[in-house]
């Protein structure tokens, strides 16, 4: 019985603390680089506009300059893969724009960890304005 006890309140747990199916999946930086070379990504750049024209993901959008019409620059296919991405693996913005994605139904939605410094320190192609 205390077994089964513990085991509902490990379960309770998990429901309220909202690290099941919410959680959005981290996308390596080989997977990334693939989809991008491939053009099958829409990158959401959550670094702030003066940030973003320094340099980001080649062909990723200014989140925080766009978020107002962000539904209209997403893809028509809600399975299509997005990324969103900020500073560093410490930084949290990036959730802003994986919320909006998933608000608006898009079920493909990713988290690039590293962040535009990642990007940077593995020598990766860099876009600026």
């Amino acid at each position: 019985m205390k077994r089964l006890i513990t085991l509902l309140l490990s379960l309770a747990c998990f429901v309220v603390d909202g690290s099941g199916a919410d959680k959005v999946r981290e996308i390596s930086h080989q997977e990334l680089n693939t989809a991008i070379s491939a053009k099958q990504v829409t990158l959401l750049d959550v670094n702030g506009t003066d940030s973003f024209t320094e340099g980001r993901l080649p062909g990723a959008i200014d989140y925080i300059a766009n978020k107002d019409k962000i539904a209209a620059l997403l893809p028509r296919d809600k399975n299509a893969l997005v990324v969103a991405y900020c500073g560093n693996e410490y930084c949290s913005a990036y959730q802003a724009a994986a919320t909006a994605a998933r608000e608006l139904g898009y079920t493909n939605v990713k988290h690039y960890a590293p962040g535009i410094d990642g990007w940077r320190k593995s020598g990766a192609k860099i876009e600026k304005s």
